[in-house]
């Protein structure tokens, strides 16, 4: 058995990472909050090895990657560690922040910048860098193994795993026909007064109100989130501590990614916790992470390969398994008990990029009244 063959399949009996193997991991995860061990859910009993292109069947790997992160290191580490240990002659040298840090951070580094690959959390970090000339085109071969719509129109950068807004809720206080599949109703509905968990302070909310805000407009954006606060909307640091208040019943349900409730019912199969989805409206986006080859780099070739691995069978069952994001090749499914993607009912016509936009989301949220 081959050495690479061997870590691989190492790699995914195993689960790549198991608690302990998180045990003191500290690191910017999405939006910069802070993952603690037991988070992030571990091997998945029973799921067969994934289709998609093996790494094994890449171009191999050499020299030193810059690699700045906005995933952090409890996040991706163990799969950064499983890449180099497949080459012996390769390194990644990663630079852990908030996506927006490092975006700032390119820039102000202008033509010195030692950075190789940004890998971001949220395609508005990725927009807004190439949208300074700061990004390298990916060939039209690597570009094309994701979806057009989870990708830059110009090939710039490219999703590697994804995330659906949801609304989870308490099982024992709603049934799954309780909840709207508009999210325009919450406000108007009586029984969401009070018991509705969010948070404005949190990257991937703030892009959901970007959302609302390109899609239906400023005023339509500001009367919900007024609606809500008056309807008596809870807010949380994070949206893995709404998913939490739910199953503890604190609250009835909350707007957060898709992945935070799986990751509760990793740990508490038996919370009474599911998840439901709006349809058609920026309550359903659909937000990629994903990876963008700076222009700075002096090994392009090295950089795109690395993206390659991104999008290799092994990482991005990885995603599903680890992080339970959705895998955006077609052959790896999601984990968990979600819609696939073509399930999904997100807006039409919205270009992700343009969720970069967030100072008039900012200044919106002040306006209403929140602290952000």
């Amino acid at each position: 058995m081959s050495r690479h063959t061997s870590r691989r399949r190492e790699f995914l009996a195993a689960g790549a990472v198991g608690l302990a193997g998180l045990a003191g991991c500290t690191g910017f995860g999405e939006d910069g909050e802070e993952f603690q061990p037991g988070i992030i859910g571990y091997g998945r009993e029973g799921r067969e090895l994934p289709g998609g292109t093996s790494m094994q069947e890449m171009p191999p790997l050499s020299g030193t990657l810059d690699v700045y992160s906005g995933r952090g290191v409890a996040l991706v580490g163990s799969l950064f560690d499983y890449i180099e240990g497949l080459y012996d002659d390769f390194t990644i040298s990663p630079r852990y922040d908030s996506s927006t840090a490092l975006v700032n951070r390119i820039e102000q580094e202008g033509d010195n910048s030692v950075a190789d690959l940004f890998f971001s959390v949220n395609a508005g970090a990725l927009g807004a860098l190439a949208d300074r000339g700061r990004a390298t085109a990916l060939p039209g071969d690597v570009a094309s193994l994701v979806r057009e719509e989870f990708r830059d129109p110009q090939d710039r950068w490219v999703g590697t795993s994804g995330r659906a807004r949801s609304v989870p809720y308490n099982t024992d206080r709603f049934q799954a026909g309780d909840i709207p599949d508009d999210i325009y109703a919450f406000p108007e509905e009586p029984r969401f007064e009070g018991t509705v968990g969010w948070t404005p302070t949190y990257g991937s909310f703030q892009a959901f109100v970007t959302a609302m805000r390109i899609i239906d407009g400023r005023d339509r954006a500001k009367s919900w989130l007024e609606g809500m606060i008056d309807a008596g909307a809870e807010s949380y640091a994070d949206e893995f501590q709404v998913a939490q208040a739910i199953a503890d019943g604190e609250i009835g349900a909350g707007f957060t990614n898709h992945y935070y409730p799986q990751r509760v019912l990793d740990g508490r199969p038996d919370a009474p916790l599911a998840t439901a989805f709006t349809r058609n409206d920026p309550g359903a986006i659909f937000n990629v992470a994903g990876a963008l080859v700076v222009n700075t780099t002096d090994d392009e070739e090295l950089a795109t390969n690395f993206v390659r691995h991104l999008l290799s069978a092994e990482a991005q069952d990885y995603f599903a398994r680890i992080t339970f994001e959705y895998p955006l090749i077609p052959d790896v499914e999601p984990v968990g008990d979600l819609p696939t993607i073509d399930e999904l009912d997100p807006p039409e016509g919205l270009d992700l990029s343009e969720l970069s936009d967030l100072e008039p989301t900012i200044e919106l949220l002040r306006e209403v009244g929140l602290s952000v």
